[in-house]
């Protein structure tokens, strides 16, 4: 064990004074993270409160209808802002100078052309830089104009064949808008949570370069056979699993400290929340062992420690791109999110989304487990290889 601990500590030196391994292990992962996040922003974290105007120019009952309940309902429940404007110049310029993501206009006229039965218009005027905000108006107008038709179907069969009565049309009006909508929606809690998108993007550069950060303790193996420093170490009483071990020993404790390294300064910096920190800690552990694993088989397979970083590199590329750290593959339908969890990096980041529910260690263990299976079969392959790489 005082064997495998020199080596290890040696390497670790070593390590420490490359300037690659601070590159792939923090500089990188946490500069991507920041990029993302900047790009991405706070769309997921539902903070965001979308202001609009309204200019009521009919004054009717059905714009009534619109201005001072739809919105009103709307507004109350903390999504949208709205205020009333007295011109349609007044409330373009809102959306000009960017005061308001969008205008919403009740022209003149409306609820009459409403109650004859003729098309009627409800218009919304957007600002273009306000995509999400316009989408919404939208949705809140089309809305509204959807329970207008329904309206006037449900009056429109009701007297199909029957004169026009303007007193009975308006009581059968009222009666359709009474009543209540055949299917209503319910909130209900999702077996499991969905990263924000700043921890989703911090979490998934991290376990991303966290398969390029391991692969310099294990490719050193490489580099020992080419410097010729192998041979003298096998001349010496040490065995060759020793210098195996020390190897993975220092691949080992690199992912770790790069790991626990960016999960801190992203949730200092970017605000990503990576959960309950002994919950993290087991993933970290475990998703560091499936990588060792992972580069460790490769490194037996290749005669040099270039081509050795070459299919490493593409590993990497590979796993991370299935295992979604650049986009959620549990969004995506088909067999590419069941194939996804043939990959470490599907489990670290669903371990984490567990854990975004406010869970406490127990419900990382699945994913942990899953993981350490991966370090169990790639490590055990590697070692059946030791005598292949650890050779003069």
């Amino acid at each position: 064990m005082r064997t495998v601990l020199l080596i290890a500590a040696k390497d670790l030196r070593q390590r420490i004074r490359d300037r690659s391994v601070l590159l792939f292990a923090l500089a990188l992962p946490l500069g991507l993270a920041v990029v993302f996040s900047l790009i991405l922003g706070d769309l997921d974290d539902g903070s965001e409160v979308f202001e609009y105007a309204v200019l009521d120019q009919d004054g009717g009952p059905i714009a009534a209808g619109f201005t001072d309940q739809v919105l009103p309902a709307v507004a109350d429940s903390g999504a949208i802002t709205v205020r009333p404007v007295a011109s349609a110049d007044e409330g373009r310029q809102l959306v000009a100078d960017g005061e308001v993501a969008a205008l919403f206009v009740v022209p003149a006229g409306f609820s009459a052309t409403v109650e004859s039965g003729a098309p009627a218009t409800l218009a919304v005027v957007g600002d273009p830089d306000a995509t999400f905000g316009v989408q919404v108006a939208r949705a809140i107008a089309e809305s509204y104009t959807a329970q207008l038709q329904s309206v006037r179907l449900s009056v429109a069969t009701a007297t199909a064949g029957e004169p026009a009565d303007p007193e009975r049309l308006a009581a059968l009006a009222g009666e359709a808008a009474a009543q209540p909508s055949p299917v209503q929606l319910a909130d209900a809690a999702a077996d499991r949570r969905e990263l924000d998108s700043k921890t989703y993007m911090s979490a998934g550069m991290a376990v991303f370069f966290l398969f390029f950060t391991v692969q310099f303790g294990v490719s050193s193996l490489l580099d020992e056979r080419a410097d010729g420093t192998m041979a003298r170490l096998l001349a010496a009483p040490i065995r060759r699993g020793a210098i195996f071990a020390a190897k993975a020993l220092t691949s080992f404790v690199i992912g770790v400290a790069s790991m626990a390294v960016l999960a801190g300064a992203t949730s200092l910096l970017l605000g990503a929340r990576w959960g309950n920190p002994y919950g993290v800690a087991v993933l970290i552990v475990a998703g560091v062992l499936a990588a060792t694993g992972v580069m460790a088989v490769v490194a037996s397979l290749a005669n040099t420690a270039e081509l050795a970083g070459n299919w490493q590199s593409i590993i990497a590329v590979v796993l991370g791109v299935l295992g979604g750290v650049f986009f959620p593959v549990s969004q995506v339908s088909g067999g590419l999110s069941t194939l996804s969890y043939l990959t470490p990096h599907r489990w670290f980041l669903r371990g984490l989304a567990d854990l975004a529910g406010g869970g406490g260690v127990g419900v990382v263990w699945l994913p942990a487990g899953a993981m350490l299976l991966f370090a169990a079969v790639t490590g055990a392959v590697a070692v059946l290889r030791t005598s292949q790489v650890v050779r003069p």
